[in-house]
């Protein structure tokens, strides 16, 4: 394979990582650091690499568009990234002392466990009311409402659990820095399921959040010179428009359809991450 043909093929196959991380709030590095290990044998070290640069590249492109369509929730992810930005920084660290094999299952099993709780909630209605008592969100004043242009109508809801949220959201951060996925395969179920928001809120909340994520871990990465320009550019560049054209898309889709292809996508990715991970 030229050079040129690798820097096409990793290009397109960043287009369809952005849209789809955009479209489910991961961050197209859940998608990028398979292929480019599993297709392209790059190191998987320097598939993070390339996925965090990528990962910063999903925010920017779609964190706008969602923000200007009221879909971002910017007092939940100004709250949750205190903790999911500490949490970056360690596994960043982490990141240089374990194996390439350990990654890989570590990967498989992150992604095996948001898989098992998004399955869970298959079956359920788009959104719920949550009338749990919340006195940390009452007090920060996190509760909100969007205009979602399927139904035509505002929906109002309110977000509980934030102590819990806050938590995983660390275990988020680490699991970002750790494996340069963006953390949104941890963030949208913990938004989703912890915190009782609505999946397209949790998803554009997810999408503003991954870029500052992101940005905590990637100098740890570039001092240990594990990201190659060669890699990361044609990435960055593929998953930005990416990202842009699945922002247009989500406000027009069903909450239970952005879910299913949620579990789709993950269940794919975790059998296939761990299946390196033992065959190594």
């Amino acid at each position: 394979m030229t050079p040129l043909q690798f820097v096409l093929l990793v290009f397109s196959i960043s287009l369809v990582a952005g849209a789809l991380g955009s479209l489910l709030g991961l961050g197209g590095g859940i998608i990028v650091i398979p292929a480019l290990t599993l297709l392209f044998h790059v190191d998987i070290r320097y598939a993070i690499g390339a996925s965090i640069v990528s990962v910063i590249a999903t925010s920017s492109g779609a964190a706008a568009a969602y923000v200007r369509d009221r879909l971002t929730n910017l007092r939940v992810a100004m709250v949750l990234e205190l903790a999911t930005t500490s949490g970056a920084l360690t596994g960043a660290y982490l990141a240089g002392h374990l194996g390439g094999r350990w990654l890989f299952i570590i990967f498989g099993l992150v992604l095996g466990y948001s898989t098992l709780m998004m399955v869970r909630k298959l079956n359920e209605p788009d959104f719920v009311i949550s009338n749990k008592p919340a006195p940390w969100a009452d007090f920060l004043r996190l509760h909100s409402s969007y205009f979602d242009e399927r139904l035509g109508h505002e929906v109002a809801y309110r977000v509980t659990s934030t102590r819990i949220g806050l938590g995983l959201m660390y275990v988020a951060g680490a699991i970002s820095g750790l494996l340069g996925i963006g953390s949104g395969a941890l963030k949208v179920p913990a938004m989703d399921l912890a915190m009782h928001m609505p999946m397209k809120v949790s998803t554009a909340t997810s999408n503003f959040m991954i870029g500052v994520t992101a940005a905590a871990s990637a100098g740890v990465y570039y001092v240990r010179g594990e990201i190659d320009p060669f890699i990361a550019g044609p990435v960055a560049v593929g998953v930005m428009l990416g990202a842009v054209g699945g922002s247009y898309v989500l406000p027009r889709l069903r909450g239970t359809t952005i879910r299913l292809v949620f579990v789709v996508v993950l269940m794919w990715i975790s059998a296939e991450m761990f299946r390196k991970g033992f065959a190594g």
